[in-house]
């Protein structure tokens, strides 16, 4: 075992500066190659994809949504119009959001049971939001 390290010690002196640098940065490759795929254990290419379109549509849904709300705004004179303006706004970052957590995701940094059920709830939870928010708007 001590000679092998040696031996291996000895071929390295042999690189030259460039080759060390390259055969420094295949082993980050390694390392991180593995890192994304234990991070991701579990997750089926087939699932994932499946999850991150139906979320991405209800988030694009919800957009279209918020943006109507906007134009609508713009259009009448709802009475507290600040206070619907920040609801408005406050919606619109909750789905910016989702879209980033989304993002983040698909570079493996969370479990997936966990995020997918916490991400599903908490795009349930906006959909409802926006559900009685534009009740409430259209019975005032």
């Amino acid at each position: 075992m001590g000679t092998l390290v040696i031996t291996g010690i000895s071929f390295m002196g042999c690189k030259s500066s460039s080759e060390k640098v390259e055969d420094a940065r295949n082993e980050l490759k390694s390392v991180q190659n593995d890192s994304s795929k234990e991070s991701q254990k579990g997750v089926d290419v087939e699932e994932w994809k499946i999850f991150r379109n139906e979320s991405q549509a209800k988030i694009k849904n919800n957009q279209l949504r918020i943006n109507s709300l906007k134009k609508n705004n713009k259009q009448s004179g709802i009475p507290g119009k600040v206070e619907y303006e920040a609801s408005i706004d406050s919606l619109e970052s909750k789905n910016n959001e989702l879209v980033i957590r989304m993002d983040n995701y698909s570079k493996g940094k969370s479990d997936w049971e966990t995020f997918k059920l916490e991400f599903k709830r908490d795009l349930d939870n906006l959909g409802i939001a926006l559900q009685n928010f534009t009740e409430k708007t259209k019975g005032k």
